[in-house]
């Protein structure tokens, strides 16, 4: 088990991947590698076949999900194990069509490649109990004062919520949902297969219910039978002071509905920090170029600076300062999100020389550059000259 690869990595999404990233690239990588579509390189093919497997059963169960992001694929029970989801004492995965697209039902892919998969068994098992919302993710771009400051802003998201015709049964008002008549609401059947290598057991989805167990002979006209429906609320969204680009807000119980009164998935926002004419961050640093003029360089003087809160702060530097010198105000950066510390205000002064002067001016510099015995710069013979 220590040598097994990350299930994010084998799947090739990030760790906040939603059920449906996740089932496009099982999709993706099922049918780039399974056996019999790489007949000259099977036995690679079979391992990465189950190594991705094995990761799906995983990740597209939100319980198993939540222990392998908290243990890994370690402890405290493990994912996979000896078997993994073809047999031993693993788990299983549960297939269906929708999984597979024009794959179809994996079971018979199975059957008909391997007579009835790795280990004597495969499983389509679904679960019938409450099951978590799925998980929304949303990008929002906010300003770089708003990163600073911290805002509230209110949003609009597409999820999906309880029908509130039917209450999330699925059946019309008046009508109830039944027990599937086939697998007796286990939401799998059995076929026994007799093979070269003894009888074959292999457990599918059923086609009744598709796995859910219960048949809704009359669904809901709102829903449809779905138990939910796709709404567009607003909600509000804080987002504290000092975030940093990428950095990611959750709200607990703002994604989809769950089913069969299961919990609501969250909604994780992304936040991305549009560019500042002014200013730049540095971790928990503001820095900022401030031009001053060169008698300011040559005599000091006092710069009104301004903050990125619309304040200004004063600040007096030395005579003789020279462009590119670095001064710092400090806690007037951001604030840190995880603790009680601010940043500093760094500012880099440059020296700005005047294109354009007036006889006066010119006729004043001229008469310092003499008190100066100020001479042009000698030129340096080269290296070898």
């Amino acid at each position: 088990m220590a040598g097994k690869r990350d299930y994010y990595e084998v799947l090739g999404v990030n760790r906040n991947a939603t059920d449906e990233e996740l089932k496009k690239a099982y999709r993706r990588l099922a049918k780039k590698y399974h056996p019999d579509a790489n007949p000259d390189n099977k036995e690679e093919a079979e391992a990465k076949f189950k190594e991705v497997n094995e990761a799906y059963e995983t990740l597209s169960d939100s319980q198993k999900r939540r222990m392998y992001d908290q243990f890994g694929a370690d402890g405290p029970q493990g994912f996979g194990g000896a078997g993994g989801p073809f047999g031993g004492q693993g788990g299983y995965y549960s297939y269906s069509t929708s999984d597979f697209g024009d794959f179809g039902d994996l079971g018979d892919i199975f059957s008909s490649f391997f007579g009835g998969g790795f280990g004597g068994r495969t499983s389509s098992r679904r679960q019938t109990g409450p099951q978590k919302g799925a998980d929304l993710n949303l990008r929002m771009d906010i300003t770089f004062e708003e990163s600073f400051l911290g805002v509230e802003k209110e949003i609009t998201i597409t999820r999906n919520e309880v029908c509130d015709t039917c209450h999330g049964t699925g059946a019309k008002p008046g009508t109830s949902v039944k027990k599937c008549s086939v697998c007796h609401g286990t939401g799998q059947v059995t076929q026994v297969q007799n093979t070269i290598l003894g009888q074959m057991q292999t457990r599918r989805t059923c086609t009744n219910c598709h796995g859910t167990g219960e048949v809704i002979e009359t669904p809901c006209e709102t829903c449809r039978g779905k138990g939910t429906v796709r709404k567009q609320p607003r909600i509000r969204v804080k987002i504290p002071a000092g975030i940093d680009d990428n950095q990611t807000v959750v709200l607990r119980g703002e994604g989809d509905s769950g089913e069969k009164g299961g919990p609501k998935g969250d909604l994780y926002i992304t936040v991305k920090i549009k560019k500042h004419g002014i200013y730049t961050r540095s971790g928990n640093n503001v820095l900022c170029d401030i031009p001053i003029t060169i008698t300011q360089a040559t005599l000091g003087g006092e710069l009104q600076i301004p903050m990125v809160d619309g304040s200004k702060e004063f600040y007096r530097i030395p005579d003789g300062t020279q462009t590119g010198t670095r001064f710092v105000i400090r806690n007037k950066g951001f604030k840190s999100v995880n603790s009680s510390s601010v940043g500093d205000f760094v500012f880099t002064v440059i020296v700005q020389t005047p294109k354009r002067l007036t006889r006066e001016q010119r006729d004043l510099l001229t008469q310092l550059a003499k008190t100066m015995n100020e001479q042009p710069p000698i030129k340096k013979r080269g290296f070898f000259g």
